[in-house]
C-alpha cells in the first residue's frame, strides 16, 4: 500500500503530533508498506530527504512556531501525484490538510484525517482569540472535516466533541501509539546522579515530575499552586518542571511569587532521547491539564513505570486507573492526599509502577499501526464502492 502522511508540524518541532507522525511511519514502513511524508522546511528550503518531502514555508505569527505553504503548486507535489498514493492521511488542518485535499481530488484517492488538537482551548493563541471564538472554530471543524472521508479521533472526547460539532463522516477512536521500548529503558544510578547534580538536587529529595510543553492550556500554574501545600508537609520534595514553552516565564514569576523556589526546578529543553531519564528519575508524574485529546505524555510516564497523579479529565478514560496506576483528582485537598499516599506506601508505589507498564503495553506504536492499516483498508473499500456507485449512475444517464 502507498501511504502519504501530510503535516504542517515535523522535526524540528517537538510535540505530540510530530511523535504521532514518527512512530506511524516507523511501524507502516516496518509492515512493509510504502510511505511518504509531505511537510513545510522549516528553514524555507525545498528538499527531499528519503521519504520525506519538505515544502517551502514562511512563519505567520498567529501562533507559535506557526508556518503556511507558499505556493500552493509545486514539483514536489507533482512528485507525489506521479508517485501516485493509495490513500493520503493528513495530520493538521492548515496548509497541508489543503495540499492533501488537493492532491486527494486529483487522483480520487480517499483522503482521512487526525483530529489531533481541540483547538476551543488554543484560541487565545489565533491573534488573542479575538477573530475566531469557539461556536466559529466549531463551524470551521465541521466544514473541514465534512469534506473528507473519515476521521480519525484520538480518545473517545474528541469524538464526543467532533460529534457536538455537526461532524457526520465515519470517525474512529484510534489511541495514538508510541515508541514503549524508548521510556522502559532503564537509567543508571551514575546519570541518575549527574542529573541530580545538574539540577543541584540531593540524594534525599523525593522527586515529581510535571513533563511537556509549558503552555498556559497546560494548566501547570494549579500544579504549583496545590504544590505548595505538598511543600508544607514533605519538606524534601521537589518538582520538576521538564520542558519548555511560551508560558514558561510567567510559571518562574509565579513560583517567585508563592516563594516555593527551593522546591521548584526548572530543567528547560531535554532531548526528545534523553526524556526517559526525567521520567525514571520521578517518582510521581503530575499533571493538571484538560486540554488534552491524546495524552501521550500519560503513556510515556506510564510506559517508565511511573505513576500517575492527574487532574480529572474524559481523555485519560481507560489509562488512569484510580488507585491501580496512579489516582485522578477532583478537590484541591485531594492532589496532597494521593501525592502522600503514594510517597509513603513503599508497597502501594511498587504495585503502581507494576501496573503502569501494564497499562501502557495496551499503547504500542506497533497496535497503533495496525489499527490504521485495518482503517486505510476499511475506507479504501468503501471509496471503490462509491466510485462504482458513481459510474453507474453516470453511465445510467448516459
Amino acid at each position: 500500500m502507498k501511504i502519504l502522511i501530510t503535516t504542517d508540524a515535523y522535526v524540528p518541532m517537538v510535540n505530540g503530533v510530530v511523535t504521532s507522525v514518527n512512530n506511524l511511519y516507523k511501524e507502516l514502513k516496518y509492515n512493509g508498506h510504502d510511505v511518504k511524508i509531505l511537510t513545510l522546511s522549516h528553514n524555507s528550503e525545498e528538499r527531499v530527504e528519503g521519504d520525506i518531502y519538505y515544502l517551502k514555508s514562511i512563519g505567520v505569527g498567529v501562533y507559535p512556531e506557526a508556518r503556511i505553504k507558499v505556493p500552493l503548486y509545486n514539483k514536489l507535489i507533482d512528485q507525489i501525484i506521479k508517485w501516485s498514493p493509495d490513500i493520503i492521511h493528513s495530520q493538521t488542518e492548515f496548509s497541508m490538510m489543503l495540499v492533501a485535499k488537493h492532491i486527494s481530488n486529483r487522483l480520487n484517492i480517499p483522503h482521512i484525517h487526525t483530529y489531533h488538537t481541540l483547538y476551543e482551548n488554543y484560541l487565545d493563541y489565533l491573534l488573542g482569540g479575538k477573530v475566531i471564538n469557539k461556536s466559529r472554530a466549531a463551524k470551521i471543524t465541521k466544514l473541514l472535516l465534512n469534506s473528507l472521508d473519515a476521521v480519525i479521533a484520538p480518545t473517545q472526547k474528541t469524538k464526543d466533541v467532533l460529534l457536538g460539532y455537526g461532524v457526520i463522516k465515519p470517525i474512529y477512536v484510534v489511541p495514538t501509539g508510541i515508541d514503549l521500548a524508548r521510556f522502559k529503558q532503564n537509567i543508571s544510578i551514575e546519570d541518575k546522579r549527574k542529573i541530580k547534580l545538574t539540577l543541584g538536587l540531593s540524594e534525599s529529595d523525593r522527586i515529581i515530575a510535571y513533563v511537556g510543553r509549558v503552555a498556559e492550556e497546560k494548566n501547570i500554574s494549579e500544579i504549583l499552586r496545590l504544590f505548595k501545600q505538598v511543600i508544607e508537609k514533605e519538606k524534601n520534595i521537589k518538582l520538576l518542571i521538564v520542558g519548555t514553552g511560551p508560558y514558561l516565564n510567567c510559571l518562574k514569576t509565579q513560583v517567585k511569587k508563592e516563594n516555593i523556589q527551593n522546591n521548584v526546578v526548572f530543567t528547560g529543553m531535554i532531548k526528545p532521547e534523553e526524556v526517559y531519564k526525567y521520567y525514571k528519575l520521578a517518582e510521581i508524574f503530575v499533571t493538571a491539564s484538560i486540554s488534552e485529546t491524546q495524552g501521550l505524555t500519560y503513556i510515556e510516564a506510564l510506559s517508565s513505570g511511573c505513576p500517575i497523579v492527574c487532574k480529572e479529565d474524559s481523555c485519560i478514560e481507560g489509562v488512569v486507573r484510580q488507585g491501580i496506576n496512579g489516582f485522578s483528582y477532583k478537590e484541591k485537598d485531594e492532589f496532597f492526599y494521593y501525592i502522600s499516599r503514594i510517597l509513603k506506601d513503599n508497597k502501594l508505589r511498587n504495585n503502581m509502577t507494576k501496573e503502569a507498564v501494564n497499562t501502557a503495553n495496551k499503547y504500542s506504536s506497533r497496535t497503533f499501526a495496525n489499527n490504521m492499516i485495518e482503517i486505510y483498508c476499511r475506507v479504501m473499500c468503501a471509496k471503490e464502492e462509491e466510485n462504482i456507485e458513481m459510474l453507474k449512475l453516470t453511465e445510467n444517464k448516459i
